[in-house]
């Protein structure tokens, strides 16, 4: 133990790091300039102690700032069920991030790992899988954790690199290691190749966003492209022209765990009609429970499953109106992955998708013996949102259901929405309740919002404090434009008037 001491000590003193560094654990970024980095000391540490808690168990480090632009960075930490890093260490690898000397790192450290009862400092081995996207910065970032004693900080750690990857080919190695079963690039393809069955319209134009989920060109990532551009500005991406109206395209982000489409509309084929994560989800559901109706028909116990919904305050409110009325069980979670992923998983088969693209469905064990449910179980990646694996399963369903775009786009009509935020002294004065729809602190704001939002057919509008910058978040819903524009703007003025 002293000798483990001693080791990480002289690595805390000593470590190097790169400029513009921060730690981002879920989804994030940050660094400034081409060259930025991610302290690897604090994340390096942090996997190995999670190995060794989970019996070295292999875990992944992914160096990547998904749809960001190409100067940031960050590092995701993939479990070994291949799902994000549990919530219940992120107060540690705040502390670890946090910690001013190297001291305070040591003392933080043997602190959590007496208190979580970890084999720590005997030579117990612990595996990490690394990973990155295509930035500049990501292979530096990997070698700072794996050879200047980041990861290597911990005694019996080893780092396996798996080269260039999208973030949920890591999440799926890293649950299949775990498995022990093949867990390569090529098997990942493999297994979605062998579960995919001819499109239904073999010409569906995809916009990759420069990045490790399209093609590897030369040039600038999630700049003008993605996911994330054609869902935020609602614009045609780069690449993409009026002589691509009314083709099917689809979307993904720079790190490829985001997936939307779209279609070129317009005279000048200057608009879009986006076909979001919120109907994505509608899609899926809509097959699946299909499906389920089928095998219960033929008196096939996999026919009762529970089957369910997962969205956030964010979802387009036609969304689960259209997926109520369909018989779905919806739930909702506070805004998060980690949230929506945790709250599917208590479902046989539980569906979840932010209306950014990001999501997945999730399967229990018991209901892989149907063939066709098999096939989709395979299909997608059940560790993390993949865009690869969610874009072939959209076209496999699209296939099965002889639909073009327009016909999956007609499911229901997204109400108009806004997005506002307010600045503001200390966002932690707000506080939230019911899956972030209702304000608990300060108190009045919530009858103040309601009031408001009674004021406008169809009208639904939350609050929630950002979860990095002081600010307050206004999302608004109306049957028209411009009254979800003046329920947004007036309850951004109750806002401000309350704090």
């Amino acid at each position: 133990m002293e000798q483990q001491r001693a080791i990480l000590l002289r690595c805390a003193s000593g470590f190097p790091s790169l400029p513009g560094e921060d730690v981002v654990r879920d989804g994030g970024v940050q660094g400034g300039g081409d060259d930025a980095g991610v302290d690897g000391l604090p994340d390096g540490v942090l996997a190995a102690l999670r190995s060794l808690k989970m019996g070295s168990a292999a875990v992944g480090l992914m160096i990547t700032a998904s749809h960001n632009a190409v100067g940031d960075n960050g590092v995701k930490v993939a479990d070994p069920s291949g799902s994000m890093m549990t919530q219940l260490w992120e107060p540690f690898a705040d502390a670890l991030a946090g910690a001013p000397t190297a001291e305070d790192f040591v003392r933080v450290v043997f602190e959590f790992v007496d208190e979580e009862k970890i084999p720590f400092g005997v030579a117990r081995p612990s595996e990490i899988l690394l990973g990155r996207d295509t930035r500049p910065s990501g292979k530096p970032s990997l070698k700072l954790r794996n050879r200047y004693g980041g990861i290597a900080a911990v005694v019996g750690a080893v780092a396996i690199d798996m080269g260039i990857l999208t973030t949920p080919q890591l999440h799926w190695m890293v649950r299949r290691r775990n498995e022990g079963r093949g867990a390569s690039e090529d098997e990942y393809f493999r297994q979605l190749s062998d579960s995919f069955r001819n499109a239904y319209d073999p010409s569906v134009w995809v916009d990759g966003a420069n990045g490790v989920g399209g093609e590897k060109l030369g040039r600038i990532l999630n700049d003008g492209v993605g996911a994330d551009f054609v869902q935020k500005e609602k614009a045609i991406p780069h690449g993409f022209s009026t002589s691509d109206a009314g083709r099917r395209c689809a979307s993904l982000d720079g790190d490829a765990d985001r997936l939307v489409y779209f279609r070129i509309t317009g005279e000048e084929g200057r608009k879009i009609d986006l076909t979001d994560g919120d109907k994505i989800l509608s899609l899926f559901s809509l097959f699946i429970k299909e499906q389920l109706a089928k095998l219960e028909e033929g008196g096939e116990p996999a026919g009762r499953a529970r089957l369910g919904a997962v969205q956030t305050a964010y979802a387009n409110g036609a969304s689960t109106e259209f997926l109520r009325r369909m018989g779905m069980e919806v739930a909702f979670t506070p805004t998060g992955v980690k949230h929506l992923h945790e709250k599917a998983s208590e479902y046989d088969v539980g569906i979840y998708f932010e209306a950014n693209g990001h999501g997945t469905v999730l399967f229990s064990d018991n209901q892989k013996a149907a063939l066709r449910l098999w096939e989709v179980s395979q299909l997608i990646n059940q560790a993390v949102g993949d865009a690869l694996s969610g874009f072939l399963l959209v076209e496999a369903i699209l296939r099965h259901k002889g639909w073009s775009i327009e016909d999956w786009n007609s499911l229901y009509q997204d109400l108009p929405s806004r997005q506002l935020k307010v600045k503001v002294a200390d966002r932690s004065v707000v506080t939230t309740a019911n899956a972030e729809t209702q304000v608990v602190n300060p108190p009045g704001l919530q009858e103040a919002i309601d009031a408001e939002t009674a004021k406008y057919p169809n009208g639904r509008c939350f609050i929630r404090p950002s979860g990095t910058e002081d600010v307050v978040r206004v999302y608004a819903e109306a049957a028209t434009q411009e009254a979800a524009d003046g329920l947004a703007r007036a309850v951004a003025l109750e806002v401000g008037r309350s704090l």
